[in-house]
């Protein structure tokens, strides 16, 4: 009988622990920024370890379109879909490109990107130009991919970090590399990792196995000189040629557009995906960061 009653008392305290912690999961709490559809969260992209190879289909639409979500979204989710989406907007601005141009001492001023960069609403770039450049390109889908995942939510940043991401200095004039958050996207380098991964821990390193569509890439080239894009795949033509797709401003689009290159080009790359967006509110504008990272080599 004693054994009775304790097996029910044991029992209705088991009860009572799984009714608490369900009823803890039930009502956690769901404010979080990156909410999607039906209040469902939207994470950082997942990956199952293995190369992404796109299909010759995933190719038609050639250099410039805007179906980049439609497209490359079936191969990811999470925060990736956001930043899919944002190319398509980026895009949308210039369909033909909109003009590659860069050049530090140009009078007007270069210019990142062609159109008035904006985040909740605050202005972050006002163009002099209607170009832009591989690093102001990627920004910019990265900017509006933060409009896209909090477009539901009524968030303001406080100006620190509001002004560590402007591109340009308060008086209009150019924003130089290494400062505050757009100046170290900028950078030479791994401009990327300087700023997602070290400086304000938005983003983590991917190995470039894993990479998937809506990743941000650093690539260096073997002749010199390196490229800001967001990647999109890996491919292998029939001749058994292994190359990557990506998305970015290049002379070969004239501005915004996808670009098709070989692997033996690459020396080496850097592959960052967004996985904590909400630090962008708390971001320490002070953070120093190592510039001498290194990348991964491309082995196939």
């Amino acid at each position: 009988m004693n054994q009775m009653t304790e097996y029910k008392k044991d029992y209705k305290m088991g009860k009572g622990i799984l009714i608490s912690i369900l009823f803890l999961f039930l009502t956690m709490d769901s404010s979080c920024s990156d909410s999607g559809k039906n209040g469902q969260k939207i994470k950082m992209t997942i990956d199952n370890g293995t190369r992404l190879i796109l299909k010759e289909s995933d190719l038609q639409m050639g250099s410039h379109h805007m179906k980049h979500r439609e497209i490359f979204g079936k191969y990811v989710n999470g925060y990736n879909l956001k930043i899919l989406e944002a190319i398509d907007i980026v895009q949308a601005t210039a369909p033909d490109g909109g003009g590659y141009f860069a050049s530090i001492k140009a009078d007007p001023p270069e210019a990142p990107v062609g159109y008035p960069l904006r985040l909740f609403n605050e202005v972050l770039f006002k163009p002099q130009r209607s170009t832009s450049y591989c690093s102001g390109s990627t920004y910019a889908a990265f900017i509006e991919g933060l409009n896209l995942l909090y477009q539901d939510k009524k968030v303001k940043l406080d100006y620190p970090q509001y002004e560590a991401l402007c591109m340009q200095e308060p008086d209009g004039g150019r924003r130089e590399d290494t400062v505050k958050f757009w100046g170290k996207w900028n950078d030479d380098g791994y401009g990327n990792h300087f700023a997602l991964v070290q400086y304000s821990h938005m983003g983590k390193r991917i190995h470039p196995l894993n990479a998937r569509p809506g990743d941000f890439m650093n690539i260096s080239w073997i002749n010199g000189g390196g490229h800001s894009v967001i990647f999109l795949g890996w491919y292998q033509d029939k001749r058994d040629r292994k190359k990557v797709l990506y998305w970015s401003s290049q002379t070969r689009t004239d501005g915004f557009g996808d670009e098709l290159v070989s692997l033996d080009k690459i020396r080496e790359v850097m592959v960052v995906r967004l996985s904590n967006p909400d630090n962008l509110f708390t971001f320490n504008v002070e953070t120093k960061v190592n510039r001498t990272v290194k990348g991964d080599k491309l082995i196939w």
